[in-house]
């Protein structure tokens, strides 16, 4: 595992941005995982910079939530095609989301997982981890070996995700979401960190016993993990647990 210390959240980015970078630059095909949320959006600001040829990259994201209609502005569809696809010039048609609007909704599920399987599996999952330890929607109890579901959004989840919407109650309360052992299959795991109010999480994800109580750290099960986190959330970080974090100046950034 790889654990990169940055001044703050601008930097996050920057840093995640030149690792996606390379993927693309070394694989014009390579398939992304993407991510929404605060956390990678520093990443997609950065890598968008960079002007790369990004129109035969594929990306699968990491969930929907269930029963928003199609083009609703807090839909994860739409966040994904304004944030990711439309600011890196990505075609759409390689880009995919669940269908959280389907009226089978595990039947959607089932087929997300198959289309990632079919396309190779993800090169890069760019990922956040919630306050609770979630990785995507999988919330704590989610089995390690779990495929794309439905789920019931845990209610410190819907609060966290309410700053989106007009109120809490308009929070959809189920969704689709990669399973952890579905995303623990991608290549490599890049995983995004910001903030003091992450600080406790992090330490426990990365130091901590790995057990479905957290699914965050279920990354200490995976081969190939870079995090990126500011000073703020690695500032428990264990110097005496083997991993090392890299401290990465202002300077060296460029922010």
């Amino acid at each position: 595992m790889e654990i990169f210390v940055v001044p703050d959240a601008a930097a996050t980015g920057v840093v995640a941005a030149g690792i996606l970078a390379a993927v693309v630059r070394s694989k014009p095909d390579a398939v992304l995982g993407v991510a929404t949320g605060g956390s990678p959006l520093p990443a997609y600001q950065a890598l968008a910079g960079h002007r790369l040829d990004m129109s035969g990259v594929r990306a699968f994201a990491l969930d929907e939530y269930v029963g928003l209609p199609a083009g609703h502005p807090q839909s994860y569809g739409e966040v994904v095609r304004r944030e990711v696809t439309e600011r890196l010039g990505m075609d759409p048609a390689l880009v995919r989301v669940p269908a959280g609007n389907a009226a089978d909704p595990g039947q959607a599920a089932e087929d997300y997982d198959a289309a990632i399987r079919a396309a190779g599996g993800v090169d890069v999952q760019l990922l956040g981890i919630g306050h609770n330890g979630h990785l995507a929607f999988n919330e704590p109890g989610s089995a390690f070996s779990s495929r794309t579901r439905v789920e019931v959004l845990a209610e410190r989840t819907r609060a966290a995700n309410a700053r989106y919407f007009t109120s809490e109650s308009d929070v959809p309360r189920r969704c689709i979401t990669q399973g952890l052992g579905t995303i623990l299959e991608a290549r490599h795991l890049l995983l995004m960190v910001a903030g003091t109010d992450k600080a406790g999480i992090l330490a426990r994800a990365l130091h901590g016993e790995v057990s479905e109580d957290c699914p965050a750290s279920a990354l200490q099960l995976h081969q190939h993990v870079t995090v990126v986190a500011d000073e703020a959330a690695a500032a428990l970080l264990a110097p005496g647990s083997g991993q090392v974090p890299v401290r990465v100046p202002r300077e060296a950034v460029g922010v």
